[in-house]
């Protein structure tokens, strides 16, 4: 063989590697980037999340106020028919 098809060769070769090398990096820097993309919103997601679970807990201990003071309301309510019986 010439040494100039030998050369063409191995240039094409290493031409070829270089490219698939360029490619799977780019395919690893957008897979990257999706996984960011999704991280940040799973994130704004467990913060929303964590912002109406302690909404939630605020309206559940008004609530309980609320249920307790109907409890001592109707118990003294009890108490009141009790001594009218």
């Amino acid at each position: 063989m010439d040494s100039t098809v030998v050369w063409g060769f191995g240039t094409l070769a290493l031409l070829t590697v270089l490219a698939a090398i360029v490619i799977w990096q780019g395919f690893a820097t957008w897979r990257a980037r999706t996984a960011v993309a999704n991280e940040k919103g799973y994130r704004a997601l467990a913060e929303r999340a964590v912002a109406t679970e302690q909404a939630t807990e605020q309206q559940l201990r008004e609530l309980g106020a609320h249920v307790a003071d109907v409890a001592a309301r109707l118990a003294a309510l009890e108490k009141m028919l009790k001594e009218i019986e």
